[in-house]
């Protein structure tokens, strides 16, 4: 089917979201940690999260009845739907609670388990990044594409640490200080997995590479990296499954060196 139809919904439906996630931000908004719920320590949700998913889902639902929703805070879908729309309402929540202009909404329609578009955006920023199969990626509606870089000592790397304080941080720890060897430009750690991805598509960052994320943290930025050129793997070089995974994203070039150092620190401990 064209994607016309289904692109306009997802930026009306991150626009609505990304006007709600302001108004808390005006307004006053508390955090609350997810541990209260079972969740990892440092890991935190908010009345801005929950409004923002309640009204993404109002509006993708009305205009796809048939379709399933997939979202970080409430949106249970089945993973394996033929259609699934995968929303992360709020990423970059910590920045989001500490005032950080450096947050995003997140949307992604997937057919069959492959990604068809990816809605990005930054409200605080006005920033927009989309991505249609086949079509291509955009940042606020100019084509970008991936660093042609082909050596590491050419490039800015950006990671991400999961809630995590202990083996999967160290092993992080242990892949920046590998990469530093290799004349790397710096690393870069923004907290938000999808704008992360969007940096590594508009040709900011050689690479990206966090040990855990989730389907709502990748689903849009993933297809933005492919369209843009690059390549995203987990960090041993496997497609990406549609559960909680490892990620590496580059320009292709230099997915092999990276992934040579973050698989090799992957798993020891955790």
């Amino acid at each position: 089917m064209s994607l016309d139809h289904p692109l306009a919904v997802a930026r009306q439906a991150a626009s609505e979201a990304g006007e709600i996630l302001m108004r808390y931000l005006r307004e006053g908004v508390e955090m609350r940690n997810k541990t209260a719920s079972g969740g990892v320590a440092h890991d935190l949700v908010s009345d801005a999260d929950l409004e923002s998913e309640r009204r993404i889902g109002e509006l993708l639902g009305n205009a796809f009845p048939d379709h399933e929703l997939l979202g970080e805070e409430t949106l249970a879908g089945a993973p394996d739907a033929e259609h699934l729309w995968i929303i992360d309402p709020l990423d970059g929540t910590t920045n989001y609670a500490h005032g950080l202009p450096h947050f995003a909404v997140s949307i992604a329609y997937y057919h069959r388990g492959e990604p068809q578009l990816g809605v990005i955006y930054n409200p605080a920023r006005e920033d927009w990044f989309v991505a249609l199969r086949g079509s291509g990626a955009t940042h606020n509606g100019r084509s970008v594409q991936v660093t042609p870089a082909t050596k590491l000592d050419e490039v800015l790397v950006g990671c991400g640490f999961y809630y995590d304080r202990g083996a999967m941080m160290r092993a992080t720890l242990a892949s920046i200080e590998e990469l530093f060897t290799h004349q790397i430009h710096g690393i870069r750690r923004f907290g938000t997995a999808a704008l992360d991805l969007c940096q590594v598509g508009c040709g900011h960052f050689g690479g990206y590479f966090e040990y855990l994320l989730s389907p709502w943290d990748f689903a849009a930025g993933r297809l933005f990296v492919e369209e843009a050129g690059g390549r995203v793997t987990t960090a041993t070089g496997e497609p990406l499954p549609m559960q909680k995974t490892s990620l590496l994203a580059s320009n292709g070039h230099l997915h092999e060196p990276i992934q040579s150092i973050v698989a090799k620190h992957y798993g020891q401990g955790f």
